[in-house]
């Protein structure tokens, strides 16, 4: 495979094209890391969409996402985002909208009615208004659900928690309350490291990363050499080995011992084993000639 991701329509042009279809609506037209953004008027959206599906070179016929972005230092703190691709030209656009809490922003459904849902989960991620959605309501926090969770403004604990209650025996809302304070790291960037000594630093030897402690610490001593292995020594002399281990000066050497097998078996083939053999038995000499005949009383096998 030559390359790690499905290959696309390069962006010469598209720029041009959009200009062109779009004239006055169009505020802004941006070329950055491969992708293509255009900033349109709000209140000209479906005017804008409507030259983008249709316009010459553009062709961009699929709704793919919306998103919403908030920065809430600006006025319109609020961007809509709407992913376009073409499936003619193999090519994906960005197009962008502004907006506050309080102006709503066109609804796309009678151009992509798959808006519908993607207008609803940005209206209850961020809040923000579309005029002529005739079913914008919530669609991914509960009914009673206070606030909007992807604000920058929103707690990171939420107003209410809810549990189900054996008493009133149903769930029930009630004010956030945190059973331990959250925890307060003090670890900074990774290039700057920590200021202090990590579990196992004090082996690192040199400088480290953002001249820290570690990296200031002298070398760490050598190991201590391994202690001899322990050896027989004179009788009646203490030894710290176990009584297994020990061998006692003046003792010979153990005899080795000899396999009683009269041949080494080095292969299973059926002749040593018997596999396959109609008649049970491990050996060849142990299965009986005719395993059928019943025996006579007295002189049976398991007599």
């Amino acid at each position: 495979m030559r390359a790690p991701a499905p290959r696309y329509a390069a962006n010469d042009g598209v720029i041009a094209a959009a200009q062109a279809a779009l004239g006055d609506m169009l505020i802004e037209a941006t070329d950055l890391v491969g992708e293509v953004n255009l900033t349109v008027q709000r209140d000209r959206l479906l005017d804008a969409m409507v030259a983008l599906r249709d316009g010459a070179g553009l062709e961009y016929q699929a709704l793919m996402e919306i998103a919403g972005v908030d920065y809430p230092a600006r006025a319109e703190r609020f961007d809509v985002c709407y992913m376009l691709l073409s499936y003619t030209r193999n090519h994906r656009i960005r197009v962008r909208v502004t907006t506050n809490e309080v102006q709503p922003v066109p609804s796309v459904t009678g151009i992509w009615p798959v808006a519908g849902w993607l207008e609803r989960e940005v209206y209850d991620m961020y809040g923000v208004l579309f005029e002529g959605n005739s079913d914008l309501r919530r669609i991914l926090t509960d009914y009673g659900f206070r606030g909007h969770p992807q604000r920058k403004d929103f707690p990171l604990s939420g107003f209410v928690e809810l549990r189900y209650s054996e008493e009133a025996k149903r769930v029930v809302y009630e004010p956030v309350s945190l059973a331990q304070d959250f925890r307060n790291f003090d670890f900074m960037s990774p290039w700057e490291g920590a200021q202090y000594v990590l579990p196992g630093d004090e082996k690192v030897a040199g400088p480290g990363p953002g001249d820290t402690p570690q990296g200031k610490a002298p070398p760490s001593p050598p190991p201590a050499p391994a202690a001899a292995p322990a050896v027989p020594q004179a009788k009646g002399a203490p030894s710290p080995v176990s009584a297994d281990e020990v061998q006692k000066a003046g003792d010979k050497a153990k005899k080795t011992a000899k396999p009683r097998a009269k041949t080494a078996k080095t292969t299973d083939s059926t002749a040593q084993t018997g596999a396959g053999e109609p008649t049970p038995g491990n050996k060849r000499k142990s299965k009986p000639k005719n395993p059928d005949v019943v025996p006579t009383k007295g002189k049976g096998q398991n007599q």
